[in-house]
């Protein structure tokens, strides 16, 4: 049976593409926090994502520093990806973090009525972009199991 783990370009194509990635960090005695988030990647550099200021996520991840990310297809034959590595806090870049993330999952219409309905509640609580380095990679693609 040939193996299901994808090449290094292979991974980093997948990641790069649309998709909802579920975050997993570590919470002192209690299970991991997993939540879903709108991301970015490009080749080669971290994965990013906003999350708000004073979240329960940010907290987490400023003290374990580390930061799972895991991505996948919905439908058979099934894909994932996941990422883990150490997470850096820094500004998000309006254009690029948030508006441009958020029409790249909405499109251009939904994606400004969201942001618009969201001006209010993100001024408030403040944005952090917290970019995750992948150091470790786990992945499967099942279409190579039909060759």
């Amino acid at each position: 049976m040939p193996s299901l783990s994808m090449s290094r370009s292979q991974r980093e194509a997948f990641l790069a593409g649309t998709h909802v990635a579920i975050v997993s960090v570590a919470d002192g005695a209690r299970g991991p926090l997993t939540l879903p988030v709108w991301y970015r990647y490009e080749p080669g550099a971290a994965v990013r994502f906003v999350t708000g200021a004073t979240s329960r996520k940010l907290g987490l991840i400023k003290k374990a520093g580390r930061v799972t990310l895991c991505v996948q297809t919905e439908t058979a034959p099934y894909e994932y990806v996941t990422v883990e590595g150490p997470a850096t806090i820094g500004e998000p870049d309006y254009e690029r973090d948030i508006r441009g993330v958020a029409l790249r999952y909405l499109g251009d219409q939904m994606g400004e009525m969201y942001l618009a309905m969201t001006a209010e509640q993100r001024a408030a609580e403040g944005e952090v972009l917290v970019s995750v380095r992948p150091e470790r990679w786990l992945t499967a693609d099942f279409h190579k199991m039909t060759g």
